[in-house]
């Protein structure tokens, strides 16, 4: 398989330049870990293999154990995530299914994700798993493969 088109933020640079200026934004203003299991997510439940392969490689990078990388798409019946990972991974999957249910992000949910960060860590979260689902639909659109020649081109 190979992409339909180059890819979007190549064709359009300011594109890129914005994507990246949105991660530099939120970059220190949350947990990076919560970022990255956010972004793993989100990328499973939309099919980016792009991502999945980026994402899960950042979270090894960073130490986590792969037993805890492959159980990312099971988290609810894993005893490897905290409490505040657990909040981000609903979060993550209620924005990411936006229209799964009537209510999208419940008020529980949303008390339980402010009962572990503050407004300044859940706003970068936000805007992480809003960025992340735009990566992972541009990705989809032109079935951005992954593999070397995306990364040189990341």
């Amino acid at each position: 398989m190979q992409a339909r088109m180059t890819h979007p933020v190549l064709v359009l640079p300011e594109a890129m330049q914005a994507m990246l200026a949105l991660n530099k934004a939120i970059e220190g203003k949350a947990p990076p870990k919560a970022h990255k299991l956010a972004h793993l997510r989100a990328s499973q439940i939309n099919g980016c293999s792009v991502c999945v392969d980026m994402h899960a490689r950042e979270l090894q990078q960073a130490g986590v154990p792969n037993e805890h990388i492959f159980a990312v798409a099971a988290w609810r019946d894993t005893p490897f995530f905290n409490e505040s990972e657990r909040a981000v991974l609903e979060l993550t999957e209620a924005l990411t299914r936006l229209a799964d249910r009537p209510d999208p992000v419940p008020d529980a949910l949303w008390k339980e994700v402010a009962r572990h960060y503050d407004e300044t860590e859940i706003a970068a979260l936000l805007i992480s798993i809003a960025a992340i689902n735009s990566w992972n639909r541009l990705n989809a659109a032109v079935r951005q493969m992954v593999g070397a020649k995306w990364e040189k081109a990341a």
